[in-house]
């Protein structure tokens, strides 16, 4: 995209945006919130869900990362995002269920102070999960973030340099609400993977029953089955005219053996305390 375009664009949306906060009275909050984990599917997810008649998704990007990094913006910015109550009356009117919005902001499920600030805002949503191989996971986040210019050193350096870069910083982000950390949100390449903390803390704030926690592999592996438990999950019937596939993957070298092995090793008591939470083995340790 030429420079041109893309400002063009921006203004578009900085237009529409304030459009939406001077409308926000007549728009729907969100149903869904798809938090994480980053580098799981979350993408491929929510644009599966948008291909769903019953599924009227945010506007303008997947993301609106307002409980993480934007809450700062009002609850009128935030949903000025979502579509109109009229577009969901249509919607009943010609499927005769009653239409579903969300949007998915990956960094929701590990920061700190989202997941209070999402339980207070929006009392009845419901948050979906996906979780893959740890590892790969953290090498594809290293590969992402490298890419976006959010990282400058080699994978395993960047995993020697996590523990420092991010000491402290969730207590900052605690103490002040308006703090926002590089390191914590772009170079938590092992603590992001270590899912059991996460879910636990998620589970405390909104119960069991409101999150549903879906098997990256098998879901790309399999989509129907998965598609059709989220659909479940959702209030949503199933639908047979859906496209499944991989989207924002990003090519990469084989990891080296030996620190593959090593961080294996490492996530193996949080995947075991994983498979105890969760009533079943995940795709990686199978």
């Amino acid at each position: 995209m030429t420079l041109v375009k893309a400002q063009a664009r921006r203004a578009v949306r900085s237009v529409s945006r304030t459009v939406g906060r001077w409308t926000a009275g007549s728009r729907l909050a969100p149903d869904f919130l798809i938090v994480g984990a980053q580098r799981c599917g979350t993408t491929s997810l929510f644009k599966t869900l948008a291909q769903h008649p019953g599924v009227l998704p945010a506007t303008y990007h997947k993301g609106v990362h307002y409980f993480d990094t934007g809450y700062d913006q009002g609850m009128n910015w935030y949903l000025g995002h979502f579509p109109t109550v009229k577009r969901a009356e249509a919607v009943r009117e010609r499927l005769g269920v009653r239409a579903v919005t969300g949007e998915s902001s990956p960094y929701y499920m590990f920061h700190p102070l989202a997941g209070e600030r999402i339980a207070r805002d929006l009392p009845e949503v419901r948050l979906l999960v996906l979780l893959r191989d740890p590892v790969e996971r953290a090498y594809s986040a290293h590969t992402h973030e490298s890419a976006r210019g959010f990282e400058s050193e080699p994978f395993e350096r960047a995993l020697e340099l996590e523990q420092s870069r991010i000491a402290g910083e969730r207590e900052k982000l605690v103490a002040d609400p308006t703090y926002h950390s590089h390191h914590y949100q772009h170079n938590a390449y092992l603590s992001r993977g270590q899912y059991i903390e996460q879910l636990e803390r998620l589970e405390g704030i909104f119960g069991r029953d409101r999150l549903h926690v879906i098997d990256a592999d098998d879901f790309f592996a399999e989509p129907r089955p998965a598609f059709d438990a989220v659909c479940d999950f959702l209030g949503l019937p199933h639908w047979a005219d859906i496209s499944f596939g991989k989207h924002n993957a990003r090519s990469r070298s084989p990891m080296d053996p030996a620190l593959r092995a090593r961080l294996e090793e490492h996530f193996v008591p949080y995947d075991d305390r994983l498979a105890a939470w969760w009533g079943r083995v995940p795709s990686w340790r199978r």
